[in-house]
């Protein structure tokens, strides 16, 4: 049987394909378009889910969307109601929208695959979300924490899960409590993401590395935006947002009455603490004053959040009696908050899928539909997040011609690691492509871009000369499963899945050694790499490891700044040929500079 997820219209657009309950594959909209957060109906990617499966649609029993298009503009259309006339021009804007594509949503579906109507599922936002931890954990029961920006309503769900494992038990997911719009703590933190000169939607993991530059210093102001309750329930005081009425602008004059005059987004970011990369122009005060405010706002944001989703975690465990608990919505890729959530509630275990946002939702409502709709027993934990498209020897060779590529063809594959390895202690930064491309916004290690952490310069060099991005921004230390220790205070978090795939950021116990992936406040957002997930890419840190001492790369995502990470041998071309890159590895193929 064949379930296709859909998620599209919002942002992340996506689909993914479970056969008999196993996910056969998981593709980003954004990959094949090229167009970074891609929110359009996910033709390509349904495409290519049809055809790695080799079937057609006809072929599909059901199609999942991700949340129930109706219930969501019912919200819209109340929240106009009651915001009017402030709310008119977004009321049009959004009107357009929805009458154009949005509501018609089943026959766009239908109509695209050839199927009937009957076979076209939709699963609520949150509940997508829920799934999408779950059911791809090993657990048999647990606590279930969901929140982002906005579902239909829902912005922040509490519930319990279970899971039956063979042919006894029942699957469920039961929603307890849920606080609606517009009070969310994604939309708090997307307003804050706006006021510091970020695009909402893409800036919030800039938030969290410029936290690091400042200190809390104004989370008192900030909880004035927010009431909390001793339950972790919360309201915002609506005088400071404009983004329940408005498309532009998520901050009201009250907010920068508070906060002051926003961030210019051109504005360089630089502080006492942060590289000195434009040595033309070196900070005056006034700049270093002004840019260490925004990374106190950064700091004070990033604390009173924290602060409320561990209420919120304790306030569950407490409900609940459940040691484990799964974490999905866009807020859970906050991996400050998530350390937190683990080292400062009961809870022993956490679970969270790498593609946790939206995209994700289309993975969940498949979930959804095959275990709580049908009823059909669990056999797949989600072990890695390699489930993307793979190409060829003779696909990759035939780009390389197309693009009149000068390369070498290195048929051994230790010799091939070994020129890699050499390459990166010579200070060389390397684009590695191999295998089947990453679901979620991460790179491990299949579409990468790799550097020797032990040199505090390439943290620069790899921001500026090859990202062309803030030289603020941190980098991932990946590390093999038996050294992490080492290098990383693990605590709690040892063995546990969200290591895999760089959602939680922990301690750094080596920092003298591996300065380029330790971030400002003395933490790395670390990649575990065992053997069974990622052999190739574990060889490559064992040979560099056993070179240097230090079984640790510098992993980032194999893009350039505003760009969807790679999907094909062309787009790692030319992303290799606008960079400052050295080496380019494609599978078994070696283009040098």
């Amino acid at each position: 049987m064949h379930v296709l997820g859909l998620s599209c219209y919002y942002h992340d657009a996506a689909a993914c394909l479970l056969t008999d309950g196993e996910l056969v594959c998981a593709f980003e909209e954004e990959r094949l378009s090229r167009i970074k957060h891609d929110s359009s109906f996910p033709e390509k990617a349904i495409r290519l889910c049809l055809k790695t499966a080799g079937i057609s649609g006809p072929d599909l029993d059901y199609v999942v969307f991700y949340e129930k298009p109706f219930l969501k503009f019912e919200r819209i259309i109340k929240t106009v109601l009651s915001t009017y006339p402030g709310s008119f021009g977004f009321f049009s804007e959004a009107l357009i929208n929805w009458l154009k594509d949005k509501l018609w949503i089943k026959t766009r579906i239908a109509e695209f695959l050839d199927i009937p109507a009957q076979r076209i599922l939709f699963s609520e936002h949150h509940f997508s979300h829920a799934a999408s931890a779950f059911f791809c954990s090993s657990f048999q029961n647990a606590a279930i924490l969901t929140c982002d920006g906005v579902g239909e309503w829902a912005t922040t769900c509490l519930g319990t899960a279970q899971a039956k494992w063979g042919a006894t038990g029942e699957n469920r997911i039961d929603i307890g409590e849920e606080i609606r719009f517009p009070h969310s703590l994604g939309l708090l933190y997307s307003a804050f993401t706006a006021f510091l000169g970020f695009e909402v939607n893409e800036g919030e993991f800039k938030v969290m590395g410029m936290s690091a530059f400042g200190q809390p210093k104004y989370a008192d102001k900030v909880r004035r935006l927010i009431k909390v309750g001793p339950d972790g329930s919360f309201k915002l005081d609506m005088r400071y947002f404009s983004y329940h009425y408005s498309a532009k602008r998520s901050f009201s004059r009250c907010f920068v009455k508070l906060f002051g005059e926003p961030r210019d987004p051109a504005a360089r970011f630089v502080t006492s603490r942060t590289s000195l990369y434009d040595y033309s122009a070196l900070p005056t005060d006034e700049e270093l004053a002004k840019n260490q405010y925004y990374a106190d706002v950064a700091a004070s944001v990033q604390k009173v959040c924290g602060d409320i989703l561990v209420l919120i975690a304790g306030q569950l465990h407490k409900k609940t009696g459940m040691k484990k608990l799964c974490l999905s919505g866009g807020v859970a890729l906050n991996c400050l908050a998530n350390s937190r959530i683990l080292n400062e509630t009961p809870f022993e275990e956490i679970f969270i899928q790498p593609a946790a946002g939206d995209g994700g939702g289309a993975l969940g409502a498949a979930l959804y539909a095959w275990h709580c709709l049908l009823q059909e027993p669990r056999k797949f934990i989600l072990k890695h997040a390699y489930w993307g498209e793979e190409f060829t020897a003779h696909r990759i060779e035939e780009c390389l011609h197309t693009k009149n590529a000068q390369f070498d063809y290195i048929a051994d594959e230790e010799k091939l690691l070994d020129i890699v390895a050499q390459g990166l202690i010579a200070q060389k930064v390397i684009g590695w492509f191999q295998g089947r491309g990453e679901w979620g916004p991460r790179s491990l290690g299949n579409r990468s871009i790799l550097a020797d952490p032990r040199h505090s310069d390439m943290k620069d060099k790899v921001n500026i000369k090859i990202k062309f991005r803030e030289p603020f921004r941190p980098f991932a230390p990946a590390v093999l499963e038996e050294s992490a220790g080492q290098f990383f205070d693990l605590g709690k978090a040892t063995g546990q899945y969200p290591l895999k795939f760089m959602l939680y950021a922990l301690p750094v116990m080596k920092s003298e050694l591996i300065p380029a992936v330790t971030h400002a406040d003395g933490s790395s957002r670390v990649q575990i790499v065992d053997q069974g997930s990622n052999p190739f890419f574990y060889r490559l840190i064992s040979r560099f490891g056993r070179e240097t001492g230090v079984p640790v790369l510098l992993n980032t995502s194999f893009n350039l700044r505003g760009e969807p990470i790679v999907n094909s041998p062309e787009d790692a071309l030319d992303t290799f040929r606008k960079s400052g890159m050295d080496m380019l590895v494609i599978g078994n193929y070696v283009i040098r500079k």
